[in-house]
């Protein structure tokens, strides 16, 4: 399994799972991203910020700020993956 890196900055990555070698989405509804600063994960659904797994206080607002920021390109990115359309680049946080 493969993953679209959807940004990479300050130790955090963003993930969306697709195959872009077979155009297919890899992930699961509801639309969502993986989140990751140093050894936590967590799953983030784009439309309401549900969190799901544990991560540090500090992490998870730099998490939910960027979401916010940013929920209409991820939405637009879910939707492209699952179209088999290679996502466009979010940017990272800052």
């Amino acid at each position: 399994m493969r993953y679209f890196e959807k940004t990479k900055q300050y130790a955090y990555t963003f993930r969306i799972f697709w195959n872009p070698y077979r155009n297919t989405l890899l992930d699961h509804n509801p639309p969502h991203f993986h989140a990751k600063y140093q050894n936590d994960k967590v799953i983030v659904e784009i439309k309401n910020g549900k969190v799901k797994g544990e991560i540090s206080e500090r992490a998870l607002r730099l998490i939910l700020e960027w979401l916010d920021l940013h929920r209409e390109e991820l939405l637009v990115a879910w939707q492209q993956a699952a179209a088999g359309i290679d996502p466009e680049p979010i940017e990272p946080l800052k």
